[in-house]
């Protein structure tokens, strides 16, 4: 009896086959739906009975917000050549452009600019930044964070920037000025970042060293006297986009600005897309419970909602004119007469 009963836990050993459980026998309980023509059509009408008004709220609501698109990157540069002149330090890129509201806009009015045809979302400019350099200066190696900001990582002596990297090297750097009838117009430029990223991404001990000091001048430049967790307009430049149309927040007028004002924006058109065939627009926007304005979704909803509806009337005909009692086995392909078959 040892022998065997050894023999017996050596192969039990040996043997690959798993301990059982209700888990891997897949023995579970598990509701197993009976899809009756009730539940189908009872499905699709609620999906349809719910979708629709909440497409239809979308679409009232993104109506409701006014926004107002300028492009102004074509107007703004006078010469021909314009590379040339946006290159040029010594010439006044001041740029005045009027906007005319069309409806009541009620404050906050949000102010974002509009970038088109600039890839954020390049692998090698998305790479092009450190993070542990971002969140503390205390951080512990040097060597990754110049390997990680190439190639926009040292001065020409070898001193390293902060931040480095392509993206803050980039950084927008067109500025904006309004009044509403010739009345001056404050910008609230605070809280225009993510708080997340305030707190978490950026130092409150990490102030700008040797920015814009390297080989190529690229975008904006920083304050050094503030740490980088109060330089929101960079945060939110250092959130890449996904897309290579994209639009960022500059800043919220706070007043309301009624139908038939008149806005001026005087923009310090410095930032270059010219030379990538970039295009540049101030977006002035409302917002409402759903965000700024955006059809798509209540499009979308709409749309699926308006199918589900369309197919439980479609199935309720369907099964008017042509029923079918449920479990009936002669529909099976067995019990079912071959007119081809022969005994």
């Amino acid at each position: 009896m040892s022998v065997s009963g050894s023999e017996s836990e050596a192969s039990r050993r040996s043997s690959k086959k798993p301990k059982y459980s209700k888990f891997t026998q897949q023995e579970l309980p598990a509701c197993k739906p009976l899809l009756t023509p009730g539940i189908v059509i009872g499905a699709f009408s609620l999906i349809g009975i719910v979708f629709v008004p909440i497409g239809l709220a979308s679409l009232s609501a993104s109506q409701e917000i006014v926004e107002l698109v300028d492009r102004y990157d074509e107007e703004c540069v006078p010469a021909s050549d314009k590379i040339g002149f946006i290159q040029d330090t010594k010439v006044d890129k001041a740029c005045t452009r009027k906007i005319t509201v069309p409806k009541p806009m009620k404050g906050p009015i949000h102010i974002y600019y509009q970038l088109e045809n600039f890839y954020q979302n390049h692998r090698r400019y998305v790479k092009s930044r450190s993070d542990q350099q971002l969140r503390s200066k205390d951080y512990k190696d040097p060597k990754a964070v110049i390997k990680s900001c190439d190639p926009e990582a040292t001065t020409g002596d070898g001193s390293l920037i902060v931040p480095c990297g392509l993206i803050a090297w980039s950084l927008f750097n067109d500025t904006y000025a309004f009044s509403v009838n010739k009345k001056e117009v404050q910008v609230n430029k605070k809280n225009i970042a993510w708080a997340s990223d305030k707190n978490s991404k950026f130092g409150s001990d990490v102030f700008p060293i040797n920015f814009q000091k390297g080989g190529l001048i690229g975008g904006g430049n920083l304050n050094e006297k503030l740490p980088l967790s109060e330089q929101e307009d960079l945060i939110v430049w250092m959130r890449t986009a996904a897309l290579p149309t994209f639009r960022k927040l500059y800043g919220r007028i706070e007043s309301d600005i009624m139908a038939s004002d008149e806005i001026t924006v005087v923009i310090q058109n410095n930032y270059n897309t010219y030379s990538f065939g970039g295009t540049k627009a101030l977006v002035l926007s409302t917002a409402s419970w759903i965000g700024g304005k955006n059809n798509f979704i209540g499009i979308a909803y709409v749309a699926v909602g308006g199918i589900c509806l369309f197919l439980a009337m479609g199935f309720v005909v369907l099964y008017v004119i042509k029923p079918r009692t449920l479990g009936d086995p002669s529909y099976l392909s067995w019990n079912k007469e071959d007119a081809g078959y022969s005994h």
